[in-house]
């Protein structure tokens, strides 16, 4: 059978830390990867519309010399004629050597999973997981602090739908003497369940609030979400709940000097244009090592070795 990563804990702590590593020489020494993947072939299946996830996918293994096909809206795929989604995976399967699926139904890259014949990457499943991107957080964190463990961070924004939160959360639940802060309305809250299994049960300390300027000089890490208009049913709670937090220039003048600002994007107008110019601001950074960490990812499920 092969390898899968439809969660973040498919992979061990210590298989984390080997795919930083390997990052981090990508990042180093790119021309001794640029023909790792030759001949290989990555498929990207995304049922639901993406900009960096899926570029970052293609860029990652063309980067390291192989080829990409797929497609990029559900509507382009034999799913519009009918067919389920696990006989177009099934069919896939036979053309690549990995796959990078999206779904919006939480849970789909999991079921699809049961039809491939190659390694399937969640590229995003709903409001549930997003495990690639929470690789990109955690390369950008070590890269940013020296370290993965001795930090407070705070998730602002949209914390039940966002996926790329709960991923990140029961990530960072493995690692040592972390607090977490989670900032957002009382509509938005992270879910029970995700509280339940990742800190409750772990006996980590976190705090609830919905007043960012109240907690920003306590926090080493400062994790903006947009609120994710996609995820709503009733666009009246989209439009009262969208601007609940905003970061700009003047709410960064109470925070630590050595925070780090990350976003997993796209931003609608929750951190405003001008934070850019501020050192804090790691977000491009991350949009850039997503990339390595795909690079890595790939490399370690298709088990070639440079």
């Amino acid at each position: 059978m092969p390898r899968n990563i439809i969660d973040v804990t498919d992979l061990t702590v210590e298989e984390i830390g080997e795919l930083i590593d390997t990052a981090e020489d990508i990042i180093a020494n790119p021309a001794k990867y640029q023909d790792a993947c030759a001949h290989k072939q990555l498929a990207t299946l995304f049922f639901e519309p993406s900009t960096r996830t899926r570029l970052s996918f293609e860029s990652a293994m063309l980067a390291l010399g192989g080829s990409v096909l797929g497609f990029s809206e559900a509507a382009s795929s034999s799913t519009a004629k009918g067919e389920t989604v696990g006989d177009t995976v099934h069919t896939v399967s036979c053309y690549a050597d990995v796959i990078a699926m999206r779904h919006p139904k939480e849970g789909a890259p999991y079921a699809a999973a049961q039809f491939s014949e190659v390694p399937i990457i969640n590229a995003g499943d709903g409001g549930h997981n997003h495990p690639t991107q929470t690789l990109t957080d955690l390369l950008t964190i070590h890269r940013e602090k020296g370290r993965l463990d001795g930090f407070t961070i705070g998730f602002c924004g949209d914390l039940k739908f966002g996926r790329t939160v709960h991923s990140l959360v029961n990530a960072l639940s493995r690692y040592e003497n972390i607090k977490f802060v989670l900032i957002s309305p009382a509509e938005l809250k992270l879910p029970r369940y995700v509280k339940e299994e990742a800190l409750k049960k772990r006996g980590i300390p976190y705090r609830q609030t919905d007043s960012l300027d109240a907690v920003i000089p306590d926090l080493d890490i400062l994790y903006m979400t947009r609120v994710q208009k996609e995820r709503f049913f009733n666009e009246e709670d989209y439009l009262r709940l969208k601007d609940s937090y905003i970061l700009t220039p003047e709410k960064l003048e109470n925070a630590k000097q050595d925070l780090s600002i990350l976003h997993p994007l796209p931003r609608v107008n929750e951190i405003s244009v001008a934070v850019d110019k501020d050192p804090r601001a790691a977000y491009w950074k991350q949009v850039k090592n997503g990339k390595f960490i795909r690079m890595a990812l790939i490399l370690k499920l298709l088990d070639i070795r440079v």
